[in-house]
This record gives structure tokens, sequence and C-alpha cells, in this order.
């Protein structure tokens, strides 16, 4: 592994490259970079998320997602590593499993909306399907392993999932359930059962 960082302006910068963990220089605006990006970014947005108040079983999750996100985002910064464990997209199955139990079915699709802890954690899940399609258009030019996209993938089914426990949750009183879209097939559908 490179060596840890020790100044943070270095300058080395400056030509419109950066280095990667294995030493190489690429462009800034490189495919791998993109990627490493965007993980970057969806980390930022949950640290966001976590300094909301949130369910205990929640904020534990979110915090291992955070760990796992730097080994994901550690892997594409150093070619031919495996730092992202295939047990990591076993861990995000089992809590989107868990914390979809108890969720009733959609009768809709849902807009992005409610307590402000659930429109976080929609706004990370969008920055999480940003995120895989970097790492599957970087794929697509260069070997990268499957489990970081399976990942991030399996993370934006979750934070759904979370968003709707989290309006649940209600814990700022501004939310108690989906925001659905109201569309006309929802609408006749009321009227319907009216």
């Amino acid at each position: 592994m490179g060596n840890r960082l020790t100044q943070i302006a270095t300058r080395t910068g400056d030509d419109g490259t950066t280095g990667l963990g294995d030493g190489q220089r690429v462009s800034k605006s490189s495919l791998r970079i993109a990627a490493m990006g965007d993980v970057d970014e969806l980390n930022s947005h949950l640290g966001v998320l976590l300094a909301e108040p949130l369910p205990t079983s929640v904020r534990d999750l979110l915090v291992v997602v955070q760990h796992e996100l730097f080994n994901l985002g550690g892997e594409l910064c150093m070619p031919g590593y495996a730092l992202l464990k295939d047990e990591a997209v076993l861990h995000l199955d089992q809590a989107l499993a868990d914390f979809n139990a108890d969720l009733p079915r959609l009768q809709e699709f849902i807009l992005p909306a409610g307590t402000r802890s659930a429109a976080l954690a929609h706004v990370a899940r969008t920055v999480a399907r940003r995120s895989e399609r970097a790492v599957v258009t970087l794929s697509e030019a260069e070997t990268v392993r499957a489990t970081p996209r399976h990942y991030l993938n399996r993370l934006s089914d979750l934070l759904f999932v979370l968003a709707r426990v989290l309006n649940r949750a209600n814990l700022d009183g501004l939310g108690g359930d989906d925001v659905y879209w109201k569309s006309e097939r929802l609408a006749r559908s009321e009227a319907d059962a009216s």
C-alpha cells in the first residue's frame, strides 16, 4: 500500500494529473478518477446523513457502509488490488432483507421526499447509482472486479429502503409515510376504492 498522506497541498496535481495508490500518475479526467470521485462523493453524502438523528440500527449500518466504501475507493485507486470483500455485498443483501421486511408494499412510485433524513438517503441513493454507472464505464475500458459494481447496485437499493424506513421513523416530525407520486393510475385506483 502507498504512503500515508503527510502533506495535503503537494502541488503535484497542478499539471492536471493525480497519483494512484500504485504510484501511477493519470489525468484527473480519467474514467478511474471519475469513478473514485463519485464513490468519494457518495461517502460524503452518507456523512451528512449520519449527522442527522437516525435509528441506531440505521446509524450502525451506515458507519459500516462508510468503511466499506472507503475500501471500494481504495480498490479503484490501486488497480489490481482487491480491498472490498465479497462478504460486504452479502452484508448489504441481508440488511436489505431485514429493513424491507417490515415495510408495506409500494402502491406507486414514491417521491424523494418526507423527512430530512429520508431525503438525504434519496440523494445518496442517486449518487450511488451514478457511482455504479461510473464503475461500469471504467470496467468497459479497464479491468475492474465485479464486487464494487455489485456493492454499489445493492447499496442504492438499500438506500431506497432506508429512506422509507426513515420516513416512518419520523424523527423530525415531518414524515411518517412514503410520499407517493400523484399518478393518474393511483388516482383512478383510489376513486374506484371509494
